[in-house]
């Protein structure tokens, strides 16, 4: 078999009781969700043009910002670690959704500020912030299982 078909081995999944963190989502009414991690609260929801009240973020926006939030992080650990500032550090975030099957985001453009970055050290900043544990996860996606719960 030659190198274009070659197979890579996947790990074997992972057992969903040996999986040690946890988000909980629960219904809030209409199409808004509460959204429980570690004692945090926060809230998805729908626009009213989708028939929500607008009250949070969609789950897809959400993913779009833990993703602009994680380079955000990694990025302000650089400059701390480099001694530079964090003032003005800024990560944007535009991202379109695909025009076809299956529903998901089809791209997104990250623009990071950095006034505090010193130009020497842009390489090494962009090779950091381009490897955050989301980015990486979106590389190489995790397995996921949709199971239902009790009786459902």
């Amino acid at each position: 078999m030659d190198a274009r078909h070659a197979t890579i081995p996947l790990q074997a999944p992972v057992p969903p009781s040996d999986l040690p963190e946890r988000v909980e989502v629960a219904h809030a009414g209409g199409e808004s969700y509460l959204i429980t991690v570690r004692g945090h609260t926060l809230v998805a929801g729908q626009p009213e043009q989708a028939g929500g009240d607008d009250a949070g973020a969609t789950p897809t926006e959400l993913f779009v910002a833990s993703l602009a939030s994680c380079v955000a992080y990694y990025a302000g650990r650089f400059l701390s670690r480099h001694g530079a500032s964090r003032e003005g550090l800024r990560v944007s975030a535009d991202f379109g959704l695909a025009a076809d099957r299956p529903a998901r985001v089809a791209a997104v453009r990250l623009r990071v500020t950095a006034p505090g970055l010193p130009a020497e050290r842009r390489p090494a900043f962009l090779a950091v912030i381009s490897r955050c544990t989301v980015h990486n996860s979106l590389r190489r996606p995790p397995e996921v299982v949709v199971e239902l719960a009790g009786d459902a």
